[in-house]
């Protein structure tokens, strides 16, 4: 059975050469072919030996996860759904900005961890993305996005001025400048394809991102977040979501195995390594939940010792959720008392809603093998 390249990272793919004959630096040359130029085509790999192209095209492929849709929202957010086979399905979210574009991938086909605000925790779990088809979907990305930025600049007059004809095509290369692990699943329960993954994403051979602008966002499994500090410490966001453990039970399940205080002392670990100087903690608005002004100082007091920023989200419906967004107003106020106390405190912006592409909303294909899906259904019906 032929090996799909995009499962190996850089000391993968040198294994692979000097196991089928090869010189280990054929493993550089084939990154910045894969990765940086998109290619899928060994036979237009031209700087490789005619030899080792036949070889490679009898003994690898290269394949990232079929799209089966592509959908754009009004703000610009797109959203595809993904192939990964027998049926299920996973979705991705590219989200442009003036000064950076950020992609939102999956980790796995639903999610094992039921919170109970989340599209994807409500359709159950399947398995976990392989690394090919993780890397695959930046890969996928990536080298669409390119192309369509090139078209566009084709289309810029040759009377424009140099310099914004200069700036256009330069742009054209890095249309993808963040990564964020938000999207279907928890990527620290898919531990060793995600630090693979991100291994590839951060090699100067392949997209050269820093380890800044990825962030891996779990839901507290602290003994994961250890091991992510000492293997490859990226940028972390935590979903907390409560400032109690009681209520935290009931949004995030996995905090009765790892409540508010170990997750909390992890947090503080992990910035012994992180690649920034505070952790981002996600905070989503559930309308007479989570969000009164009592609960906001409770929060105050929960975090007041660790760096950290805090990024409300109003809350994206979903049918059958049970919730609903608290109000603007809600939300101003609750976020004034963060910042009066120091606390630095954003709102995120929601975007792509229109097209269920927004935070919490992400939902593919999953055959659920947990049977959750069905308990839910049962019990919104009841």
């Amino acid at each position: 059975m032929a090996i799909n390249l995009l499962d190996l990272d850089s000391a993968g793919l040198t294994r692979f050469c000097i196991d089928i004959g090869e010189k280990p630096y054929r493993a550089k040359q084939l990154l910045r072919w894969i990765h940086q130029l998109g290619m899928s085509d060994f036979s237009e790999m031209s700087d490789l030996a005619k030899a080792f192209r036949e070889k490679l095209a009898a003994l690898a492929i290269i394949q990232s996860p079929e799209v089966i849709s592509d959908h754009i929202a009004a703000d610009g957010t797109r959203k595809w759904l993904l192939s990964t086979g027998a049926g299920n399905a996973v979705e991705m979210v590219f989200i442009p900005e003036v000064n950076r574009g950020t992609l939102c991938i999956s980790s796995q086909v639903g999610c094992a961890l039921a919170c109970s605000f989340c599209s994807t925790g409500r359709q159950g779990f399947n398995r976990n993305l392989t690394v090919a088809e993780i890397i695959g979907q930046l890969w996928w990305a990536n080298k669409m996005l390119k192309t369509e930025k090139a078209h566009e600049a084709c289309f810029v007059s040759e009377s424009s001025i140099h310099g914004r004809a200069h700036d256009q095509k330069k742009d054209a290369g890095r249309a993808i400048s963040n990564v964020v692990l938000m999207g279907m699943g928890e990527p620290l329960a898919n531990f060793e394809n995600v630090v693979t993954a991100l291994d590839l994403m951060l090699d100067d051979n392949t997209y050269g991102l820093s380890r800044r602008k990825v962030t891996v966002s779990t839901s507290g499994l602290v003994p994961a977040m250890d091991r992510l500090r000492e293997r490859c410490p990226v940028a972390l966001a935590v979903s907390l979501h409560a400032p109690n453990d009681p209520l935290r039970d009931q949004l995030v399940p996995i905090n009765k195995k790892y409540p508010i205080k170990m997750l909390l002392a992890a947090c503080e670990r992990y910035l012994q390594a992180a690649p920034r100087d505070f952790i981002t903690f996600e905070y989503v608005m559930l309308d007479g939940v989570n969000d009164s002004i009592e609960h906001a100082h409770e929060l105050v007091h929960l975090v007041k010792k660790i760096p950290c920023k805090l990024n409300l989200i109003p809350f994206n419906s979903f049918i059958g959720s049970g919730y609903k967004r608290s109000s603007l107003e809600t939300i101003r106020i609750f976020r004034d008392v963060l910042m009066q106390a120091g606390i630095v405190t954003t709102v995120r912006k929601t975007r792509g809603d229109d097209i269920d592409a927004a935070c919490g909303q992400l939902a593919g294909q999953v055959l659920d093998k947990t049977r959750r899906a069905s308990r839910s259904i049962t019990k919104v019906a009841g």
